[in-house]
C-alpha cells in the first residue's frame, strides 16, 4: 500500500476540516436574485482588484490581456481560462489534465516536454525554475481571481526578458469565492473543488483543494491532478504581508503521436495497437509524474508616492518524464528573492528592482528500447545542474502631458547554467550577461482610446532541457530579438452596450533562435540548436468583446479573438520557409444569449489554414485546417447555486491538436501527430457560501 507523504496528508486534512466546518456552521441566507460582485473592496497593494490591475496595464506601452477566469461558463483546464484571448496560443497535448503547449509570439512553441519562453508567476513571484523551464500542468485556474498577461518585452518583472513576456496568476484571498463544486463528463472526467476562507479587519486566510481525473479520449491517456493551495495575510494602513503555500501532484499517461493516416482512421489508437508498432506505448509506458511543494512570502510597505515590496520563495519539484526513447527524472530545489522600489516624483513614475533565483537540480536520464520498453544497458547518465539568474531593473514613465507618456525600462541580467556529468566528471559551464532595454510612447486622448508604440530588446538563455540532450551536454548561445510594436485599444459606446477592442502589430527580428526538433522517426529524443542565421516573428493580435441588445429582456454577450502569426527563416538552410509549430491564423469566438441568471450559446475555435509541422515545409506533412464547434449553457439560480453544461466538438471533427516538430524529412509513415478529442459533453454544479 503506497504511503502518502506527510505534507499532502496534513494539507488534505486541514482542507476537508475547514470545508466541513464552514458548511455545518453556515448561517441560513435568504435567496436573492443573481448578483455580480467585482471584489474591489478587497483590493490591496499585493492583491489588486480588476480596476487597479486594469489601470496598471494601461501604463504599459504594448499588448496586454486581463482575464477574469471565474466568469467562464466552464473552468476545467488552462484552455478554458485562456480561450478568446488575442496573442495567446494554446495547443492541446491530448486534451486531458496534461501539459498543453503555451506560446506568445512564438516564444518556446517548440519546447517539449517542458515549456519555456514565458515567465509564469503566482501572485507576482516566478513559478519557473531558474533555468526558465516550467511544467504548465501544475497550474490551477479555478484558484485564480485574475490572470494578467504582458505580451513580449512589455513584461515589467526584472527577470522577464524573453520574447514571450509574463503571465501572472492572482489568487483569491480571504472570504472571496467560498465554494464547493463537482463536475464530470465524457471520457471519465471527474472534478472536485472546494475553497473556504475568513476575513477580518486586518487578518485573512484561505484554503482550497481540488482533485481531477480523466480516463481520456485516446487509449493510454489516463490523467489525474490533486492541488492544495492556501494563503494567509495581514495588513495595516501602509503595510501588508502575505504567505502562500501550495502542493500539487500531477500524474498522466501520454498516448504519444501516430502517423497522419492513422489519426483519421481511428483517432483513439496509439502506437502498439497494431502488430509490429514501434514505439509500442503499452511496453514503453510514456507518462509524466510531477510533485511540487511551494512556499512564498511577500511584504509591501509604503504609499503611492514611495513604496517597497520584498518577496521570497522556495519550491521543490520532483518530476519524472518518460517517453518512448527514454526517461528523465529531475529533483529540483529553486530559491528566489525579489525587491522592488516604486513611487512618484512630480510627473514621473519610477521603478527599481532586484531579482535573484537559483535552482539546484539532480537529473537522471536513461535510454529505452522503443519496442520493448527495456532500459538500454550502460545508457544511464546522472547530472548535477545549477542555474542562477541575477537581474536588475530601472524603469521610468514621464507624463509629458495628461495625454502623452514616455516609458523606458532597462533590465540587466547575469545568467548562469552550469552542468556536470557525475559519472565521468565532464562539465559544461555557461554564463551570459545581457541588457534588455525598452522605450515606448503612449497617447491617451480620452478614456475610450489609447494608442501606443515601443521598441524593445529581448534575451533568452537556454534551459537544461535544451542543454542536456541524448548526445550529452550541448553548448548553446542566447536567443536575442529586437521587437517593434504599435497598437491601440479602447471602447465603443458606453453603458450596458459598450464594446471593448484591442489591436496590436509587432515584428521581432530574432538572432540565434533556439530551435528544438525531433528526428525523422517522430519518437526519438529532441535536439536543440541555435539557428545559424536570422529569423523573423511578426503578427497581428486583435480582440473584441461586449454586449448587444437582444429580443425580449435579454442581451447578447460576444467575444472574438484573432491571432495572426507569420514566422519565417530569413537566411540559412531554411531561408524563406515558415517556422514550424504555430498556426498562421487562429480565430476563437463566442456568442451567449443572457437573460436573468441564464446564459447559453455557441462557440468556435477555427484554424482556417494549414500549419507547418517541419521546417522543410514538405507537402502532405502539414497540420490540416479545422473548425471546432461548441455550445455552453449556464444557469445561476441564486447567489448560492449555479450549474453549467458544455458540448465540445459537436460535429465530431477528426483533427490534429498538436504534433512533433522536425528539421529533417520524416521517415515513411512515421508517427508525428496527436489526435484531438472527439465529441464530448460535460456538466458541473457549484454552491457558493
Amino acid at each position: 500500500m503506497p504511503v502518502i507523504p506527510l505534507f499532502p496528508r496534513f494539507a488534505f486534512s486541514m482542507a476537508l476540516s475547514s470545508l466541513w466546518l464552514s458548511c455545518v456552521h453556515a448561517d441560513p441566507v435568504t435567496t436573492l436574485a443573481p448578483v455580480v460582485i467585482s471584489g474591489q473592496a478587497d483590493a490591496s497593494p499585493l492583491q489588486p482588484g480588476f480596476k487597479e490591475e486594469q489601470a496598471r496595464l494601461a501604463r504599459v506601452a504594448g499588448g496586454t490581456n486581463l482575464i477574469e477566469p471565474q466568469k467562464e461558463v466552464r473552468l476545467v483546464t488552462l484552455r478554458d481560462a485562456l480561450d478568446f484571448q488575442p496573442g495567446i496560443v494554446v495547443q492541446d497535448f491530448f486534451g486531458g489534465i496534461d501539459q498543453p503547449r503555451l506560446n506568445i509570439r512564438g516564444s518556446g512553441v517548440q519546447s517539449n516536454p517542458v515549456n519555456r519562453g514565458v515567465l509564469l508567476m503566482q501572485d507576482g513571484l516566478p513559478l519557473n525554475e531558474a533555468d526558465g523551464s516550467f511544467v504548465i500542468g501544475l497550474l490551477e485556474p479555478r484558484n485564480a481571481r485574475l490572470i494578467s498577461v504582458l505580451r513580449g518585452a512589455n513584461a515589467l518583472s526584472a527577470s522577464a526578458t524573453t520574447l514571450g513576456g509574463e503571465m501572472d496568476f492572482r489568487s483569491f484571498t480571504g472570504a472571496q469565492n467560498n465554494v464547493l463544486s463537482v463536475e464530470g463528463g465524457s471520457f471519465g472526467r471527474l472534478g472536485l473543488h472546494g475553497a473556504k476562507g475568513f476575513q477580518g479587519d486586518q487578518l485573512d486566510g484561505r484554503l482550497s483543494i481540488s482533485h481531477d481525473k480523466a480516463e481520456g479520449y485516446r487509449h493510454h491517456s489516463d490523467s489525474k491532478r490533486t492541488s492544495v493551495q492556501g494563503n494567509f495575510g495581514v495588513r495595516g494602513d501602509i503595510f501588508e504581508n502575505r504567505t502562500y503555500l501550495s502542493y500539487t501532484d500531477l500524474d498522466f499517461d501520454i498516448p504519444t503521436v501516430v502517423p497522419k493516416d492513422r489519426m483519421y482512421q481511428d483517432p483513439r489508437e496509439v502506437m502498439g495497437d497494431r502488430p509490429g508498432d514501434a514505439p509500442n506505448v503499452y511496453n514503453t509506458n510514456p507518462h509524466r509524474k510531477t510533485e511540487q511543494v511551494r512556499l512564498a512570502n511577500r511584504t509591501y510597505w509604503g504609499t503611492d508616492d514611495v513604496n517597497q515590496t520584498l518577496g521570497v520563495y522556495w519550491q521543490n519539484t520532483d518530476d519524472t518524464f518518460t517517453e518512448p526513447s527514454g526517461s528523465t527524472r529531475t529533483d529540483s530545489n529553486t530559491y528566489g528573492a525579489q525587491w522592488q522600489l516604486g513611487g512618484k516624483w512630480n510627473t514621473v513614475d519610477y521603478r527599481m528592482a532586484l531579482d535573484w533565483a537559483r535552482s539546484d537540480m539532480d537529473r537522471d536520464l536513461h535510454s529505452m528500447n522503443p519496442r520493448s520498453g527495456a532500459r538500454i544497458p550502460g545508457s544511464t547518465r546522472n547530472y548535477d545542474l545549477q542555474a542562477e539568474n541575477r537581474s536588475a531593473l530601472v524603469g521610468l514613465q514621464w507624463h509629458v502631458t495628461p495625454e502623452w507618456s514616455v516609458v523606458g525600462d532597462l533590465k540587466y541580467t547575469q545568467a548562469v547554467r552550469d552542468a556536470r556529468n557525475q559519472g565521468n566528471g565532464q562539465s559544461l559551464d555557461q554564463d551570459w550577461s545581457y541588457a534588455s532595454p525598452k522605450l515606448g510612447l503612449i497617447w491617451a486622448p480620452s478614456d475610450k482610446l489609447r494608442l501606443f508604440a515601443n521598441v524593445s530588446r529581448s534575451n533568452e538563455a537556454p534551459t537544461y532541457w535544451e542543454i542536456i540532450g541524448s548526445s550529452g551536454m550541448n553548448k548553446l548561445d542566447l536567443q536575442r530579438a529586437s521587437t517593434y510594436e504599435i497598437g491601440a485599444d479602447g471602447k465603443f459606446n458606453s453603458g450596458d452596450y459598450a464594446s471593448n477592442w484591442s489591436l496590436t502589430l509587432y515584428r521581432s527580428n530574432v538572432k540565434d533562435e533556439l530551435m528544438s526538433f525531433t528526428d525523422g522517426s517522430g519518437y526519438g529524443p529532441s535536439t536543440t540548436i541555435n539557428y545559424t542565421d536570422r529569423s523573423r516573428h511578426q503578427g497581428i493580435e486583435a480582440g473584441l468583446n461586449g454586449t448587444l441588445p437582444a429580443p425580449g429582456a435579454g442581451a447578447f454577450d460576444y467575444r472574438l479573438a484573432y491571432t495572426f502569426s507569420d514566422f519565417r527563416f530569413r537566411g540559412g538552410n531554411f531561408n524563406g520557409n515558415q517556422i514550424a509549430g504555430v498556426p498562421r491564423h487562429l480565430i476563437s469566438a463566442e456568442l451567449l444569449y443572457r437573460i436573468g441568471g441564464l446564459r447559453f450559446g455557441p462557440n468556435l475555435r477555427w484554424m482556417p489554414t494549414e500549419t507547418e509541422t517541419n521546417h522543410l515545409n514538405l507537402d502532405g506533412t502539414q497540420q490540416d485546417p479545422y473548425a471546432l464547434l461548441g455550445f455552453k449553457v449556464a444557469y445561476e439560480h441564486d447567489k448560492h447555486w449555479s450549474a453549467w453544461l458544455a458540448a465540445d466538438n459537436i460535429t465530431d471533427r477528426q483533427y490534429a491538436s498538436s504534433y512533433v516538430i522536425r528539421a529533417t524529412p520524416p521517415s515513411a509513415n512515421a508517427p508525428g501527430y496527436l489526435p484531438g478529442n472527439g465529441r464530448s459533453v460535460s456538466a458541473g454544479l457549484s454552491y457558493k457560501f
